[in-house]
């Protein structure tokens, strides 16, 4: 008995050593797709022999730096992104021997929000880029821009220059709302923002501009739906052009700030880096991304069906 005893135990730190020494996968990127990507994470490792995979939010531009800075399992196998990857950073991937794997997660909408204590809003693109940019006229109150809007003065957080967020909103808003003659005259300028101290760069912790909302009603801030659907007990968005942020108005793209979430996987770390397909296939799978999948009780809006099932092929 006690000579059984011995195996046992013997077998017992063998495998508890050998699952120490496996790597965690690591993830970087999208403070957007983070959330979704951790309950991935844990779910992996809790129903898998592997470890549970790091995920670190760092931007979609600071991860997307990350993830194509070699194949060395040094760097990242995964990184979380809130807007497809730029020619520059396919390029950067291409000169370091990055290839990937692109999945479209689901799809979000970008909300324009304030505390519940605030001023409920109806707000046009225009009248956003009439706010915040560096070239509109600098009104000092949201009431100098139209008289249905709050009088009470501009004060907007907005997500870094890494942020994938940040990308969509100057491609959807920004660059939407800007002027005819800025666009003609020089295209960049309509993303400018004004640096007067009514546009205050954040963080990539959405979480704490939420706590900032609720501290100060006169505070608008820029993030995804998913931190705006578990906040509506403390938080509201504004209404963009008529149109109200929902599950349904982000899916077929009424709403005019939607837009595709990512993540991409390192090809070359399929072979090398333990559990990496598996946690894809993890992701993909209709129990996560689905349309009953439980990402969407966390605020993900799924993808339609012929899109999801792309996705799918995608992991064989």
């Amino acid at each position: 008995m006690k000579h059984i005893v011995q195996i046992l135990c013997a077998v017992f730190l063998f495998s508890t050593t050998v699952s120490a020494k496996t790597p965690a996968i690591k993830v970087v990127g999208s403070s957007t797709v983070y959330p979704f990507t951790t309950v991935v994470a844990e779910r992996f490792g809790q129903e898998t022999k592997y470890p549970t995979p790091i995920v670190e939010s760092t931007g979609t531009g600071g991860g997307m730096k990350l993830f194509c800075a070699g194949v060395s399992t040094n760097t990242p196998s995964v990184t979380n992104a809130s807007r497809a990857i730029k020619s520059k950073e396919k390029a950067l991937c291409e000169k370091n021997g990055v290839s990937w794997i692109e999945i479209a997660v689901g799809n979000d909408g970008i909300a324009f929000a304030n505390s519940n204590n605030g001023p409920k809003i109806n707000i046009t693109k225009k009248q956003l880029w009439e706010a915040m940019a560096a070239k509109g006229s600098h009104p000092k109150k949201w009431s100098d821009i139209d008289a249905s809007l709050p009088d009470q003065e501009i004060k907007v957080m907005v997500p870094p220059p890494t942020s994938g967020t940040r990308d969509a909103w100057n491609s959807l808003v920004m660059g939407k709302g800007c002027p005819k003659e800025i666009k003609e005259a020089n295209k960049k300028d309509c993303n400018l923002l004004r640096e007067d101290g009514a546009m205050i760069e954040a963080g990539e912790n959405d979480t704490l501009l939420i706590q900032k909302l609720v501290a100060d009603p006169t505070y608008f801030a820029i993030f995804g739906f998913s931190y705006l659907d578990n906040a509506k007990d403390k938080i509201q968005a504004s209404t963009i052009e008529g149109k109200t942020i929902s599950l349904d108005s982000i899916q077929d793209y009424s709403y005019p700030i939607a837009r595709p979430l990512y993540i991409y996987f390192k090809k070359e770390h399929l072979g090398t880096v333990p559990g990496l397909k598996q946690f894809m296939k993890t992701y993909v799978n209709k129990k996560a991304m689905g349309p009953k999948g439980y990402l969407i009780d966390r605020g993900l809006v799924p993808l339609d069906k012929a899109t999801y099932k792309e996705m799918v092929s995608r992991t064989k």
